[in-house]
């Protein structure tokens, strides 16, 4: 699994957004709300329902999900105003860095990303200056405990996963984005513990980076992921375990 992948599921194993559960709720709420606006009906709308699912493993209140929701189908009135942009950019050593973002004001939020980066080591660049480096998957996650990984795979390729990987943390499950909530069904009627489900920027290569510039670089990705109007960053970095344990946090 690629560094990026490994950082994320760290940072959120050592409780990181517990400390920060109001500002997991704004970036949650807005992605239930963009989702929306293609349907408020979740079984008819993927992107929806995965927002949602994801919203209540982080305890989002149901009231929370229901104005989020409601504001993405218009039932509330002039809200949900959100645009999705994309930033990309390069870290410390030249890794690249993709943003993705929710702004209701697109002045505002490139200057702070562009701050951000500048701050820690890196530079914004210009569009399509490393999106072609990601290809967007599936990614489902499945408790370890009282399984055989052997028997985890066979499920995951019988499903129709394209790849598997495991961590001390949990198996890693590779989709493509339409075949996800497939591979998530079938595995939970095996009786497996899925732990999460989403898409996600996978790089199709990857820089391994030490030393001085790896922290820096984990810096940098936790000052993005901590921007209000940041809903996801990947990077194509890999970093030895030992020091992702200690800067992951």
């Amino acid at each position: 699994m690629a560094g990026h992948s490994k950082w994320k599921n760290i940072r959120l194993h050592k409780g990181k957004a517990d400390l920060e559960r109001g500002k997991i709720f704004g970036k949650l709420s807005r992605e239930i709300t963009i989702a929306a606006r293609n349907g408020g009906n979740p079984d008819s709308n993927a992107r929806l329902r995965l927002a949602i699912d994801k919203a209540k493993e982080n305890s989002m209140p149901a009231d929370n999900i229901k104005r989020a929701v409601q504001k993405g189908t218009g039932e509330l009135g002039g809200e949900g105003q959100y645009e999705e942009v994309t930033y990309e950019g390069y870290g410390p050593g030249g890794v690249a860095v993709l943003v993705e973002a929710a702004t209701d004001n697109r002045n505002r939020t490139v200057a702070d990303i562009r701050h951000v980066f500048t701050r820690n080591g890196g530079s914004l660049g210009e569009s399509g200056s490393v999106a072609w480096q990601f290809e967007r998957k599936g990614r489902v996650a499945v408790a370890l405990e009282g399984t055989e990984e052997d028997a985890v795979m066979e499920m995951a390729l019988e499903a129709g996963a394209e790849d598997f990987a495991s961590d001390d943390e949990a198996y890693n499950i590779t989709t493509s984005v339409e075949g996800l909530t497939a591979v998530a069904a079938a595995l939970r009627a095996q009786g497996l513990k899925v732990l999460s489900e989403e898409s996600e920027l996978v790089p199709q290569n990857t820089i391994q980076i030490e030393g001085d510039i790896a922290h820096k670089m984990l810096r940098l990705m936790d000052a993005l992921e901590d921007h209000d109007d940041v809903q996801n960053v990947a990077a194509n970095f890999d970093i030895e375990d030992n020091v992702l344990q200690a800067g992951a946090v």
